[in-house]
């Protein structure tokens, strides 16, 4: 069972009662031009909440031991790979609410820069795509936050790299790493989804920052 499918997904209501996480990432104000852009997709709205709250405010029970702090920091560090610096401080800011261990927040700046990069890297299988293979170097904790991480979310956050900036380096050795620092299955479908769900929301909410540049028209 995965996060989204385990945490009341269409319950509209519960998305309507929090605040909308892509409307405040974006600076979308009630009645603004995009707030009406928004409206015209409702159920996209609707659902593109509902995930943020299967992934960061699952309906309990919670399967697994991913902890709600530590999808908070895979989620500031996945949104600081992606150089968003605003995203990445939404989700740092909320670890100490979530109960994160001390210095968490910290190691997470320090490690996002370590672990910064263009990507993506890695290679195909030999074949017509090699000709886009492309050499970038590997991640790994340092050890001094990984005193501070502990083993598991260390895995998590090695695993999340992997998938930011080698997706095609993807391997059954990859996962088998997460299962040898105590992930379950169930939980790494779980980070899976957490670092799509991070690349869909930020490219929604820089496509809506886009928007807000441009000057409203009367078709608009």
């Amino acid at each position: 069972m995965n996060a989204i499918a385990s945490s009341s997904f269409s319950s509209a209501s519960l998305a309507s009662a929090v605040p909308d996480v892509i409307d405040r990432l974006a600076g979308i104000e009630p009645g603004s031009h995009l707030d009406r852009i928004r409206s015209q997709r409702e159920q996209a709205r609707i659902h593109a909440q509902q995930s943020y709250l299967a992934l960061f405010a699952p309906t309990p029970p919670l399967f697994g031991n991913f902890e709600i702090a530590d999808r908070f920091a895979v989620a500031a560090f996945v949104a600081g790979l992606h150089g968003q610096a605003d995203v990445a401080r939404f989700y740092a800011d909320a670890l100490p609410g979530q109960g994160a261990r001390a210095g968490v927040a910290e190691a997470i700046a320090a490690e996002t820069k370590r672990g910064a990069g263009q990507g993506p890297y890695g290679r195909y299988p030999a074949g017509p795509l090699s000709a886009e293979d492309a050499d970038g170097v590997s991640y790994a904790v340092s050890d001094a936050q990984r005193a501070v991480f502990g083993e598991r979310l260390s895995a998590g956050l090695e695993h999340a790299h992997l998938l930011v900036f080698h997706p095609r380096d993807a391997s059954a050795a990859a996962l088998q790493s997460l299962l040898d620092a105590g992930w379950s299955s169930t939980e790494v479908v779980t980070l899976s989804q957490l670092v799509a769900f991070l690349a869909f929301q930020i490219r929604v909410v820089g496509g809506l920052r886009a928007l807000a540049q441009r000057p409203v028209t009367l078709v608009d």
